[in-house]
């Protein structure tokens, strides 16, 4: 069906938008989005006519190929992909080769590992069997892991960082790790320690039951590694599925999140001064378009 959201707007200057943000990255400012097979990103981050089979627009074809087109835009993005399998070493293999050798990918580790309820809960040795080695042969351009925990009950809670610490010091140290919390509860300082301990960062993340990540930035110790890295991801007090109805298909801001803009700069701003790598994921659920969002952190 073509319609709307096929339409190519005037406005959005891809060439401009890809310097700026190369611009940002010659200064290991990282920023992308997450995921990235959005059909209502054309006419922005996509030209429509590169998708085209018999003279119609081949979903199929936009979500086997656009990575390569993404990536001549953007520096980095966030597999989320990754959560919800172990990839094999041949999709490994696909997936690097359409991007450019500059390009840096973070991944979300499969929730096999990270999901509270799973026999398979922070299991080392499965990580490395199953996707670190897999992984392996593309660790160079593997900028940075994430482990998400989503929410947990508090008896989980409650033996949480006793077993984190001993999985983090498990860890082959050739690839850069990140700890992504959904229970504010958690955010203390012996869990901030545990993550200082082993040069990991603590993921500031915009989420439905979390702080702000204003406030998370003003949390004592929050600093946890030499590199910094955000994902706004939903608005406060906004469930996932709300966002997706009402930002579907994703082709603009429908609703401005001025708070979670300022704290991406300051941490944009923070990282310059400091000269720390930092590594920023928006996604389409914060505002209903991840490319005009990041957009506006430039703009300002």
């Amino acid at each position: 069906m073509v319609g709307p959201l096929f339409d190519e707007p005037s406005s959005f200057d891809r060439d401009a938008f890809a310097g700026r943000l190369r611009k940002l990255a010659a200064q290991s400012i990282f920023v992308g989005t997450s995921s990235w097979k959005y059909a209502g990103w054309i006419g922005q981050i996509y030209d429509r006519s590169r998708y085209l089979t018999r003279g119609r627009f081949s979903r199929k074809q936009f979500e086997a190929s656009c990575l390569e087109e993404y990536s001549r835009i953007f520096p980095t993005v966030c597999g989320d992909f990754a959560f919800y399998q172990f990839p094999t070493p041949e999709f490994w293999q696909r997936l690097f080769l359409q991007a450019g050798p500059d390009f840096r990918f973070a991944f979300k580790v499969p929730e096999q590992i990270t999901g509270s309820d799973h026999g398979t809960f922070l299991d080392s040795e499965l990580l490395k069997a199953m996707f670190l080695r897999p992984l392996w042969p593309h660790h160079q351009r593997t900028a940075l892991l994430i482990f998400e925990f989503t929410a947990m009950p508090e008896a989980q809670r409650e033996t949480f960082l006793e077993k984190l610490a001993p999985f983090l010091g498990s860890l082959p140290p050739q690839f850069r790790y990140a700890v992504e919390v959904r229970n504010p509860e958690l955010l203390i300082p012996e869990y901030f320690a545990c993550l200082r301990d082993h040069g990991v960062a603590h993921v500031y993340n915009a989420w439905t039951r979390m702080p702000e990540i204003s406030e998370q930035i003003e949390l004592p110790e929050s600093a946890t590694a030499d590199f910094t890295v955000c994902r706004a991801l939903l608005r406060r007090g906004r469930p996932y599925e709300q966002a997706v109805r009402q930002f579907t298909p994703y082709t603009e801001i429908r609703d401005p999140n001025p708070e979670a803009r300022q704290a991406m700069r300051v941490l944009i701003g923070k990282a310059l001064e400091s000269g720390r790598t930092a590594f920023l994921f928006v996604n389409n659920r914060l505002e209903g378009n991840a490319p005009l969002t990041i957009l506006s952190l430039m703009d300002s």
